[in-house]
C-alpha cells in the first residue's frame, strides 16, 4: 500500500471526507490527503509449468566494472503479472484484477540498485544539489482556492497507528496529513534522521526520485524491469523468495505482523522501516523487494494495462514494455487523477488488509504525492556505464 494520495496539509480532510470515504484506497494513502502538483489527477499461477522463464538477453554476464551497490540483472523472459484469486480491502475487496493477465514479457539487462535509495545517500544528493523535495514546498493558494491559509501548510503523509480495533474500510483513521513532516522528519517536526541513515528515504513524490537519479546518472525501473528482478529467476512463485510466507518460522521481509492496523507483534523484527538489507537478497542479490517501503516505477498506471499491452503485441511476447501514456492513466477509485505505479508493498502490508507485497502484484499513487512509507530505487542502462 502506497499513501492513498492525501491531498494538501488536511484541506481535503476537512473539505473531501464525506465524499471520498466510500472511495478505494487502493494501495496508498487516501487522495484527499495528498497534495497538489505533479497530478492531472500463494498459489503458482494456472499451469505454471508454461511459464518457465527463457533467459535471450545476449548480455546475460554482467558488464564491468560493476557499479557500486548495483547489481546485474542479465535480462531475459519472463511470465509477469498474477492470477491470485484472494480479494483485499485496500482493492476494494476485489481480487487482484489489475494484475492479469499473466503474460509473456522479455526485457534488456540492466543495473539495479541493491537496495532502496537511503536517507544518507539521499543526504548527500540534497547537500550537492540544494534540492527541495515536494513535501518540503508549501501549497499555493491558487491550487486551493477557499481553503483556510492556516492549513496551506507544508507536509506530508503519516501512518499513526490506532490504540484500539477500527474498521477497515476507512483508511482515515490510520493516516493523517501532518505538517512538516518530509524526509527529514518521517513522522513529523519532532522526529528526524538520528541513527536513520541505512533506512530508506521516505516522504518522496515521483519528481524527487526521478531527480535524484538524474542527478545520479540513472533512471526509474520499469514496471517490467521491476518485476523481472524481483523475481530473482523463480517461476510462478507467490513471493520473491518462493511460495510460502515463512521459512521454518521465519520471517523474509518487513510487512505487518498482528491485527491491523493497531496491534503489531514486530514478528519479523520492526515495528516501522527496517535498515535496508535486513534480511536475505533474492537471487540477484537484491534486498528488500518486498515490504519495508514502496518504489516508485516509472509506468504510469492503468488497471487494463496488461491487457492493452498484450493486445498490442499480437498475443505473443511483451517486449520491454514502457506502459501506458499520461493521457491514458486511469484509477477506477479516483478517476481523474493520473498516477503511477508502485511497487513492492511496505511494513504496513497485510494479508488482512492489502497483499500487494506479492511480487506479481501492483500498486500506484499520485505522482505529487510520498508518505511515511513509500520510497524508491534506481536502475542504470549498460549504455551508461
Amino acid at each position: 500500500m502506497n499513501p492513498f494520495t492525501i491531498r494538501p496539509a488536511g484541506v481535503v480532510v476537512l473539505f473531501a471526507v464525506i465524499g471520498l470515504l466510500s472511495a478505494t484506497f487502493a494501495v496508498s494513502p487516501p487522495a484527499m490527503l495528498s497534495r497538489p502538483g505533479l497530478s492531472v489527477p500463494s498459489a503458482a499461477p494456472e499451469g505454471a509449468d508454461r511459464y518457465l522463464p527463457t533467459v535471450i538477453d545476449s548480455a546475460s554476464v554482467a558488464p564491468t566494472p560493476a557499479p557500486e551497490g548495483m547489481a546485474w540483472i542479465p535480462g531475459g523472459e519472463f511470465s509477469m503479472g498474477s492470477s491470485d484469486p484472494r480479494r483485499e480491502l485496500c482493492g476494494g475487496n476485489e481480487p487482484m484484477e489489475d494484475a492479469r493477465p499473466i503474460h509473456r514479457v522479455s526485457v534488456g539487462g540492466f543495473w539495479m540498485d541493491r537496495t532502496e535509495v537511503t536517507n544518507a545517500e539521499f543526504a548527500r544528493f540534497v547537500a550537492a544539489t540544494g534540492y527541495v523535495t515536494f513535501a518540503e514546498k508549501v501549497p499555493r493558494p491558487e491550487d486551493y482556492p477557499g481553503a483556510p491559509p492556516e492549513m496551506l501548510v507544508a507536509g506530508s503523509i503519516v501512518f499513526v497507528q490506532p490504540r484500539e480495533p477500527v474498521p477497515l474500510g476507512n483508511a482515515l483513521r490510520w493516516w493523517r496529513y501532518v505538517p512538516g513532516a518530509n524526509w527529514r522528519h518521517p513522522t513529523g517536526p519532532a522526529s528526524n534522521l538520528t541513527g536513520r541513515d541505512r533506512e530508506p528515504v521516505v516522504h518522496i513524490a515521483y519528481a524527487d526520485a526521478e531527480a535524484y537519479a538524474a542527478w545520479a546518472g540513472k533512471r526509474l525501473p520499469t514496471e517490467a524491469e521491476w518485476e523481472f528482478a524481483a523475481r530473482g529467476g523463480l517461476t510462478g512463485q507467490r513471493y520473491t523468495w518462493g511460495a510460502d510466507l515463512t521459512v521454518e518460522g521465519k520471517w523474509l521481509a518487513n510487512i505487518w505482523q498482528g491485527a491491523f492496523p493497531h496491534q503489531n507483534d514486530a514478528g519479523d523484527g520492526f515495528t516501522g522501516i527496517a535498515p535496508v538489507a535486513s534480511f536475505p537478497a533474492n537471487a540477484y542479490g537484491l534486498f528488500d523487494m518486498s515490504g519495508n517501503v514502496w518504489e516508485w516505477c516509472s509506468d504510469w498506471y492503468r488497471p487494463d494495462a496488461y491487457a492493452l499491452a498484450v493486445k498490442a503485441a499480437g498475443g505473443g511476447v511483451v517486449r520491454d514494455p514502457r506502459g501506458v501514456a499520461q493521457s491514458e492513466s486511469y484509477d477506477p477509485a479516483e478517476p481523474g487523477m493520473a498516477k503511477r505505479v508502485q511497487r513492492s508493498g511496505s511494513f504496513l502490508c497485510t494479508d488482512q488488509y492489502c497483499t500487494r507485497y506479492m511480487v506479481g502484484t501492483r500498486g500506484k499513487g499520485a505522482p505529487d504525492t510520498g508518505s511515511n512509507h513509500a520510497g524508491f530505487r534506481c536502475v542504470q542502462d549498460v549504455a551508461k556505464r
